[in-house]
Order: structure tokens, then C-alpha cells, then sequence
């Protein structure tokens, strides 16, 4: 269509700027494609990029969940097993008591000390580990201290009886030792046994 019939279509007497026409055509005309086609693949390379920036964070995440529940689950199976064996250490107490009373009958003796060692053993193998305390320096993380006596005999604060022994189970401490502690004499405080 030309220019004149657009004119005489539309009513109007004015006549048309040809270089108007012109670039108002250029303007409707379709971009280069290429640069069209370069726009495309550089959003679409955003894109994948992003996604694939996306995809492994989920993986991390998913590896890290994974992670923290079967820590959690080895967690729980120690603390059960430690709460079972905390609740067998007085029995386990009881036994040793057992086997350092005097008895006259002595198969009977013998029947209880081995009973005490397989009980101890299974103990033993599940993790639990006797501490030593008796001649030790007093450590407040493994002795309760239940008396003090004055003394010259033994070096300040060092346990010199176990009333009750202390355990670690799978290096942790299960129970403090309750313990008789030497002080030197004069500097027991006041309110002591």
C-alpha cells in the first residue's frame, strides 16, 4: 500500500513524510537474529547455570541430613547402651561386695566370684573401664569426695579409699568415684567429717 492511499483512506489532506514511513517500518521490522539467538543462549546458559548451582546445594544438603541422622542414630545407640549399663552398675557393685565377704562355704565363693567375672567381662566388652583411684591426686571430675581426713601420712588431696569405684564407658565418664581424700593437718575446713 502506498503512501497516498493510506491518506486518502484515512480522510486526512496532509501529506505523508516519506522518512517517517520509513523508519517507523525499520522499527517494526524483526531484530537481527542473531543477536536474538546470542540473547536466547545467554539466558538460557544463566539459567542452567543456576539450576545446576541449585542442584548441587540440595545435594549438600542432602548429604549433610544424611550425615547428621546416622550420627544421631550411632548417638541414641550409645546413649541406650549407656543408660542400660549405668543401671547394672549397682549390681555389678553388689557382686564385688559379694566376692570380698567372707564365706564358709567356699564353692559358694568360688560360684559368685565367677559370676562376677563373666558379668564384669560382658561389661568390660560392651566398653565399660574401671578407674583407678585409690593413691591418685583428687580430680572433682572423677572423685566425689564423701570424707577427708587429716593426715601426714599421704600427700595432700589424694583419695586414699574408693567407697564406690568410678567407670568410664566408651571414654566417657559414667560415674564418679565416691572417694576418702587425705587433707594435711590443720587446713580441713570446718563442717567436714
Amino acid at each position: 500500500m502506498s503512501t497516498e492511499s493510506i491518506t486518502k483512506d484515512a480522510g486526512e489532506s496532509q501529506p505523508v513524510d516519506p522518512e517517517s514511513t520509513a523508519s517507523a517500518s525499520a522499527a517494526s521490522d524483526p531484530p537481527d537474529p542473531i543477536a536474538a539467538l546470542t540473547a536466547e543462549r545467554d539466558q538460557l546458559a544463566a539459567e542452567k547455570a543456576e539450576l545446576h548451582d541449585r542442584f548441587l546445594r540440595s545435594q549438600a544438603e542432602f548429604q549433610n541430613s544424611r550425615k547428621r541422622a546416622e550420627k544421631e542414630r550411632v548417638e541414641f545407640a550409645e546413649y541406650a547402651s549407656t543408660e542400660a549399663v549405668r543401671a547394672l552398675l549397682p549390681i555389678l557393685d553388689d557382686f564385688e561386695r559379694a566376692t570380698k565377704a567372707e564365706s564358709s562355704d567356699k564353692e559358694f565363693g568360688k560360684g559368685m566370684q565367677m559370676i562376677y567375672q563373666r558379668f564384669y567381662d560382658s561389661l568390660k566388652k560392651l566398653g565399660l573401664e574401671p578407674i583407678v583411684s585409690t593413691g591418685q591426686p583428687f580430680d572433682p571430675h572423677v572423685h566425689h569426695a564423701v570424707e577427708m581426713v587429716e593426715t601426714s601420712e599421704a600427700a595432700d588431696h589424694t583419695v586414699l579409699d574408693e567407697y564406690q569405684r568410678a567407670y568410664n564407658f566408651k571414654g566417657r565418664l559414667l560415674r564418679p568415684a565416691m572417694v576418702k581424700v587425705a587433707v594435711e593437718p590443720g587446713s580441713k575446713p570446718t563442717g567436714s567429717k
